[in-house]
């Protein structure tokens, strides 16, 4: 199975309907979404684009192909308006013999990792900062942000196909970053 894996779109709808332009061009079956979905938040400015509803509308028919973790700026009133579970922390799934801890990264992350066996796959956005570190006991993997990149970063996904973690920019798809988990 194909995945696509994303995260802070902050409301952008300029940016959300590039994301899933690109979710259709890679033909991937589920769309993992690491939080910040519609709010901006009070330390980033307007992302360009910013139109929250709209991207609830560009969401939520897509529900059934849909898996989401809560992020810093997501809140109780925004899964009003969502027809997909956003209000989860954490969600936890096997990438070939490891365990994947899938968050936002506001609570857990890189520096403050949960608890985890050795080998175990750390993934977060929270940072907008694309990164794959390996640390002692686990492997720390960030996608970037789709709509407000920091520290010069492109806006960027990845894409997860069996055990291949794979970093692309927004704008074409091309691939920057590789990493396998086997």
């Amino acid at each position: 199975m194909k995945w696509m894996i994303a995260s802070d779109i902050h409301g952008s709808a300029l940016f959300c309907r590039r994301m899933l332009d690109r979710f259709a061009a890679e033909g991937a079956q589920r769309l993992v979404l690491l939080g910040d979905l519609l709010y901006h938040g009070p330390r980033n400015d307007l992302p360009e684009g910013y139109a929250p509803k709209e991207v609830i509308g560009m969401l939520n028919p897509l529900r059934d192909r849909l898996f989401c973790v809560r992020g810093n700026c997501d809140a109780e009133v925004d899964q009003m308006v969502l027809q997909f579970p956003i209000q989860a922390d954490y969600a936890l799934f096997p990438v070939g013999n490891r365990l994947c801890y899938a968050t936002h990264g506001h609570i857990h992350g890189e520096d403050n990792p949960p608890p985890l066996c050795d080998g175990d796959i750390l993934l977060c956005g929270h940072t907008h900062l694309p990164k794959r570190e390996v640390h002692p006991g686990f492997v720390y993997l960030n996608p970037g942000s789709v709509s407000l990149p920091k520290g010069g970063s492109v806006r960027s996904y990845m894409v997860l196909e069996g055990t291949r973690f794979v970093w692309k920019a927004l704008d074409d798809g091309s691939t920057y970053e590789e990493w396998s988990a086997e």
